[in-house]
């Protein structure tokens, strides 16, 4: 049996702002919540549980809400690595400090 999921503050606070800016978004198009629903392919209650920032609820209903409202686009690009300054500085660091051809199969040094 799946142990009971409990994510940080952070996530929850997270969630509840993502479910609320999707609730704003639909209402500034005036979609009732039963259009909404129909488009992403769930129910009402689930939908009413994404505007509630319900962390139980799967990315993947939150994605089919997003592209309902034509909002998918923004998905994509969260982890993309334009906005990962943190990792483009690892990866900077691994970096090599000196580059050096490659010598052809079978060369020796002496020549």
């Amino acid at each position: 049996m799946p142990t009971p999921h409990n994510p940080p503050a952070a996530v929850r606070r997270a969630l509840r702002k993502l479910g609320a800016d999707i609730r704003d978004a639909r209402l500034r198009r005036r979609l009732p919540m039963a259009i909404v629903a129909e488009r992403a392919f769930t129910s009402r209650s689930t939908l009413q549980r994404v505007e509630a920032g319900d962390t139980s609820v799967s990315i993947g209903i939150y994605a089919g809400v997003l592209h309902a409202l034509g909002l998918l686009d923004g998905l994509s690009q969260i982890a993309d690595i334009s906005n990962d300054s943190v990792g483009q500085s690892l990866a900077s660091s691994d970096l090599p400090k000196h580059a050096h051809p490659k010598r052809p199969i079978g060369s020796s040094r002496d020549g």
